[in-house]
């Protein structure tokens, strides 16, 4: 006999979203039923409150599902009236497209393509691009796992089916060119309805409790390396309202959006929500819509505002994209890259990693890695960050050999002589200290036609 789990599952509909299905969790071991419903596709909308919202309306019968495994778990379910009424409905899908299929195939179908949604919404499967080909939505994408496996997909919502499968994502990519050159368009395509509900239905239990807070003091003038991080959500979006050259798509689980820049030679990609020491833009230039990239750059989510700003500036004005590539960073690319911090009194030695540039306060400082700048793959040969060191930094930038020296100087430029505002902690002085003024897309290999599914 199973035991017991100290665990109690009552399932009811949802508050607003017409098909979608929450989860009220309680007991000592509810970790143990909501593990084990994250698992089978639903969502932590608050404490002790999950939510199974799907894009082919099938929720109410994947929750019974649910409830007859955690019941076999030895966890106690409850469903309410209503979601047993809803549970019991006999309904099929208007004008379906695949007139033949029986209700459980139908269900079948819809299945798969809600797998195809949630791997997308997840991350695991990346969309190249899209297009519109008359009648629906079609994309091409590559999973990152699977042993990278490239798919052409047909359709939207429940019924959106892999149409076709390439070996690499170059072939996908040329494949999807060669029939929709016309209307292709990168990353994946907007949201439909169906998927905004869902999302919607995730959501709608987030609930802030307003707190009343002491007044916070002024803010203070600081070097612009010693800024806060601000808004980085809010500077993308005012970027992206500034330059229409740029296209702006998001993941489908809104965790991260991209700014592609019309030509698809420029690719900006900022993760939200993400811990003050881990990457939260990357910055990659291609020669071609389908080449390997030839320089790339990384920002942790702790960098200031103002040097993100800055950075974004640069990339806005179109200059200094290009690079020769294959061939050795040289000294007058370094001392391009550098000379402002050189002219306004920063410290310059000699390191076990290379040339290392210290601001005058010691907080700051530019890194140089002549080795690396000879690998391959092309690793983080410059470094520039606040904080103790490069390896401990209060945040950083990476940036890969080719990486242009214009935009380089521009960086140093603003580190050495611009200013930004931080808040001040509470229980500790701070003063202002101004510093002295003085992926990637893959290459083509082949190419074939698109094969479509009816």
């Amino acid at each position: 006999m199973t035991p017991a789990i100290d665990a109690h599952v009552r399932l009811d509909t949802h508050p607003t979203h017409p098909s979608a299905v929450q989860a009220v969790l309680t007991g000592t071991q509810a970790r143990v039923a909501s593990m084990a419903l994250e698992a089978a596709g639903w969502s932590a909308a608050a404490t002790g409150v999950l939510v199974l919202a799907r894009i082919d309306h099938e929720e109410p019968y994947w929750a019974a599902d649910a409830a007859q495994h955690l019941i076999a778990e030895g966890i106690t379910v409850e469903i309410t009236p209503r979601l047993q009424e809803a549970i019991d409905e006999e309904w099929t899908w208007p004008n379906y497209p695949m007139p033949r299929c029986t209700r459980s195939e139908i269900r079948e179908v819809s299945n798969q393509a809600q797998k195809i949604h949630d791997d997308i919404r997840n991350g695991h499967l990346l969309i190249h691009a899209h297009a519109h080909d008359g009648h629906t939505t079609v994309a091409v994408g590559t999973y990152l796992h699977r042993g990278g496996k490239s798919i052409y997909l047909h359709g939207e919502d429940h019924l959106r089916q892999v149409a076709d499968t390439f070996d690499s994502p170059a072939e996908a990519l040329v494949a999807f060119e060669k029939v929709h050159a016309a209307e292709m368009r990168p990353g994946p395509a907007p949201l439909t309805d169906t998927e905004r509900a869902a999302i919607a239905a995730r959501s709608v239990f987030d609930v802030t409790t307003a707190k009343s807070e002491p007044s916070r003091p002024e803010p203070e003038a600081v070097p612009v390396y010693l800024a806060d991080a601000g808004d980085h959500d809010a500077l993308l979006d005012s970027f992206l309202d500034a330059h229409g050259e740029f296209e702006k798509w998001r993941t489908w689980s809104d965790e991260t959006t991209h700014a592609i820049h019309e030509s698809q030679t420029l690719r900006i990609e900022h993760v939200h929500e993400t811990p003050a020491h881990e990457t939260a833009w990357t910055v990659a230039a291609y020669e071609t819509p389908v080449s390997d990239r030839m320089w790339h750059l990384t920002a942790t989510g702790a960098t200031p505002a103002p040097v993100l700003q800055n950075l974004l500036n640069h990339l806005a004005d179109g200059d200094g994209w290009d690079t020769v590539i294959g061939v050795p960073v040289g000294e007058r690319t370094v001392t391009t890259a550098t000379q402002p911090l050189t002219e306004a009194g920063w410290k310059h030695t000699l390191t076990g990693h290379g040339i290392r540039w210290t601001s005058p306060d010691g907080q700051a400082g530019v890194r140089f890695d002549p080795l690396t700048a000879q690998a391959l793959p092309n690793p983080a040969t410059w470094t520039i960050w606040a904080g103790p060191d490069p390896d401990r930094p209060t945040w950083a930038i990476t940036a890969s050999p080719h990486t242009p020296s214009s935009l380089l100087a521009d960086l140093s430029e603003a580190l050495a002589h611009e200013t930004g505002t931080r808040q001040p902690q509470s229980g500790r002085e701070h003063k202002p200290r101004l510093a002295a003024s003085a992926s990637a897309a893959p290459a083509v290999t082949t190419s074939r036609p698109v094969r479509r599914s009816r």
